[in-house]
């Protein structure tokens, strides 16, 4: 197998990353395509009450085992299998569990701030940021943390307003810069996403070619 395109896709919470997300992995098919959620690599946080956990910043850097993410994809690109974390959200802890991926093609690191890591940028031949409107993200973040998670509104709102908005302006929205391409409107831009389509296809096809040309060793 040629060596794997990684393509990183990032932009704030409830920008539309998953739509976009689903739309490359319906288009590109699931044999094609590995992702990794930086959000599955939250630390463990055993050492903490129940009560802690809930308070913790989660929206920093430093919330994350970005270093197991970046030797994951190391493994990946050897053409190796990983383990990736399963975290639980409800608890705001890591499972004992693990799912197993297997390299592919096209290995996808998704996450708020994934372009903010400079080793994991390092690592990423195509790099995309969702962009959309605050409150459309607000909105978003609601409906699927209340339904998804469990959470109470007071709870949301709370933690937006503690954490999520402040790193948002100090780490996510600064790491736009590192983006190849910007996607306004998140999952509604067709056009924007056809584009990049169109561009990792191309991509991927010039990794085939290349593997085909390659001299055989011995």
């Amino acid at each position: 197998m040629a060596r794997p395109v990684i393509i990183g896709l990032s932009g704030g919470s409830g920008s539309g990353k998953s739509t976009i997300l689903q739309g490359l992995l319906q288009a590109l098919g699931p044999d094609q395509v590995s992702v990794l959620e930086h959000d599955s690599y939250y630390r463990p946080l055993t050492h903490l009450s129940v009560e802690q956990r809930a308070d913790y910043n989660f929206d920093h850097p430093t919330s994350l085992e970005t270093s197991l993410l970046i030797q994951h994809v190391d493994s990946l690109l050897r053409g190796d299998v990983i383990q990736k974390p399963v975290y639980d959200f409800t608890r705001h802890a890591r499972t004992a569990s693990t799912i197993e991926v297997r390299p592919t093609p096209i290995i996808i690191v998704e996450g708020i701030l994934v372009l903010a890591e400079k080793e994991l940028v390092r690592r990423m031949e195509i790099k995309l940021f969702v962009d959309t409107d605050a409150d459309v993200r607000l909105i978003r973040r609601i409906k699927r943390d209340m339904v998804e998670r469990g959470r109470t509104l007071e709870s949301v709102l709370d933690q937006y307003e503690r954490t999520v908005r402040p790193m948002h302006l100090e780490f996510v929205e600064a790491s736009k810069r590192n983006a190849d391409v910007i996607i306004p409107r998140g999952g509604r831009n067709g056009v924007a996403f056809e584009m990049v389509l169109a561009r990792i296809q191309a991509l991927l096809h010039s990794h085939q070619i290349e593997e085909l040309i390659q001299p055989k060793t011995a």
